[in-house]
């Protein structure tokens, strides 16, 4: 779909300039962005309308089936704010890359053992987990991480000032 090419494109344009300000964004930048957000999506709807009502056969019940670029855009237009987010909130990442990351050795658990015997084992793991990934965030690698955290000591954290 040409509409979705155009949004990747609007979200890495707002991305870079988010990256360039210093802060964040004057007030008519993000005004302008939101607008030309909107009018791609306005114009996805006449790309990509939503299923035809009349389509459905005698005694189907339920939700319409809808394709996949369509449950895309109703997405990009319910949770606008939540998409947007990064060009308002300094602290808010373009994605979500590293929060499916730090989640992904959870669910592999889950996957493999169905799930952990305690709660306790389970906060234990999500601690250790935790600690780790904190660790990578600051160039510390796993095993030097273990190794500190087994003899007692703190790895050296780059703080921002």
């Amino acid at each position: 779909m040409a509409w979705a090419k155009d949004m990747i494109q609007l979200l890495l344009q707002i991305k870079k300039t988010v990256d360039d300000s210093t802060g964040s964004l004057k007030k008519e930048i993000v005004d302008d962005y939101i607008g030309q957000y909107r009018e791609l999506l306005k114009k996805a709807e006449t790309q990509c309308p939503p299923p035809d009502p009349k389509s459905r056969s005698k005694g189907q019940r339920g939700r319409l089936k809808r394709s996949k670029s369509r449950n895309l855009l109703e997405r990009l237009i319910d949770y606008e704010d939540d998409v947007l987010r990064f060009m308002l909130d300094i602290d808010v990442p373009f994605t979500n890359n590293q929060g499916e990351n730090d989640l992904r050795m959870k669910k592999v658990q889950q996957k493999i053992s169905g799930c952990f015997r305690s709660f306790k084992g389970a906060e234990i793991s999500c601690r250790v987990r935790s600690y780790i990934s904190s660790c990578k965030k600051q160039d510390v690698s796993s095993s030097i991480a273990l190794e500190l955290l087994f003899n007692n000591q703190s790895p050296e954290f780059k703080y921002a000032e």
